[in-house]
């Protein structure tokens, strides 16, 4: 298998710049695995493809305005850092932009009176690793100086609109600097209606980096190294996908962030326990998926590990066949695009 397999031609106006006007009336393309059969629906309709005792896993990671803009301390330099992620106390390893800048011992200040920090050393991915000071709550700061980090593909600045859309109804925990993207297309409404038509919804999160979108850049997926990133499924979540396995329910995975999760806590022919920790699995063909019974993703970037981890779970070809019928029919893709249930 070569990455040059996965590449593909979008045209650049079905890069989606905002959301939808309402977030269930995205388009959504239903692939069947078996029969490679194509249907197209509009979002709020996946509750038709949805049964009683089926459960529905929802990442409830909170994406916080992580782009910060300051200045080289005694001078007029500006400066952008990316926060990518917490290592320790006040310790963070971010991207550094212009990188020439960023020496190490150098101060960056963002707000005169609340918020600095000093430049620590290089991260093994390219980055920085800095410490942070303040004098209150730190994402308080962030919140308030902080820039939301839409994806590169966006050409555009972030608007008030992207601190709701850009972020899923069920969001709770920070830590997220990308977004659950297929959980966007949720209302509180139709997620209650899913409810009430006995399918459980089960919360896991996964702190979402930006390691996840990155293009593959070598020849050889294998040789790829995913960035780890931080997951945590409790007691409660545990016993509810144990109790839908036993009863021979469904599990539908709402992104791919959800199902890099369940895969690193799945126990073949066993029950699942609580879990926490670092995750850097990478689903790619062929793969055996454990827990997984179904897929909610977007539409991805050619080349990418989530192109692959789709590709895994459906064939290839069956996923490029799907693609090429999205670009015909005008779906939007990314993001803020439209969704497609693989099931």
């Amino acid at each position: 298998m070569k990455i040059s397999e996965y590449d593909f031609e979008l045209p650049q106006e079905l890069i989606a710049q905002y959301p939808t006007e309402q977030r269930d009336q995205s388009k959504l393309m239903l692939l069947h695995r078996g029969s490679g059969r194509i249907e197209h629906r509009i979002f709020h309709q996946i509750i038709d493809y949805l049964k009683k005792g089926d459960g529905l896993v929802i990442n409830q990671t909170r994406i916080f305005p992580a782009r910060l803009f300051g200045k080289l301390e005694d001078k007029d330099s500006g400066i952008e850092i990316l926060l990518l992620k917490k290592m320790r106390d006040d310790v963070w390893e971010v991207l550094v932009k212009p990188g020439r800048k960023a020496k190490i011992g150098q101060r960056i200040v963002f707000d005169q009176d609340e918020l600095s920090c000093e430049i620590l050393d290089k991260s093994p991915a390219g980055g920085r690793m800095v410490r942070f000071f303040y004098h209150r709550d730190f994402f308080d700061i962030v919140e308030k100086v902080g820039e939301i980090p839409l994806p590169p593909y966006i050409r555009r600045k972030p608007e008030k609109l992207d601190q709701k859309r850009y972020q899923t109804v069920y969001a709770k925990e920070i830590g997220a600097v990308a977004g659950p993207t297929a959980g966007f297309h949720f209302t509180e409404e139709l997620l209650k209606r899913i409810e009430d038509k006995g399918v459980l919804i089960i919360p896991i999160v996964l702190h979402v980096g930006l390691g996840t979108f990155r293009p593959i850049k070598v020849d050889d997926p294998s040789e790829h190294r995913m960035e780890s990133e931080y997951y945590r499924m409790d007691q409660s979540s545990a016993n509810k996908i144990n109790q839908i396995r036993e009863n021979g329910g469904r599990i539908f995975a709402i992104g791919t962030s959800v199902v890099r999760t369940l895969e690193t806590v799945a126990k073949k022919d066993k029950a699942l326990r609580p879990s926490e920790g670092w995750t850097d699995i990478f689903v790619y063909p062929p793969y055996q998926f454990r827990l997984v019974d179904a897929i909610l993703t977007n539409f991805h970037l050619p080349k990418s590990t989530l192109l692959l981890l789709v590709s895994a779970f459906a064939e290839r070809d069956l996923i490029f066949k799907a693609y090429q019928e999205a670009m015909q029919k005008k779906y939007r893709f990314y993001s803020y695009g439209d969704a497609m249930l693989i099931i």
